[in-house]
């Protein structure tokens, strides 16, 4: 049953995630955190577009 329920996430859940993330982290710090992970994700996604590029080039040959 647990399983069902963590696929609902309304806003009143969203609203006590952020109060959470405000507690643990303070309002300096979540900048810094955010900051952080769009770094993380646009490494990711370059690596993936390298990555497709070496296997197009693979098959190409």
């Amino acid at each position: 049953m647990a399983s069902i329920l963590l696929g609902f996430v309304g806003p009143w859940q969203i609203i006590l995630i952020v109060a959470l993330v405000l507690l643990l982290f303070g309002g300096r710090k979540i900048p810094e955190l955010m900051r952080g992970l769009g770094g993380g994700i646009k490494e990711f996604k370059d690596a993936v577009k390298e990555d497709d590029k070496e296997g197009e080039s693979e098959k190409k040959s």
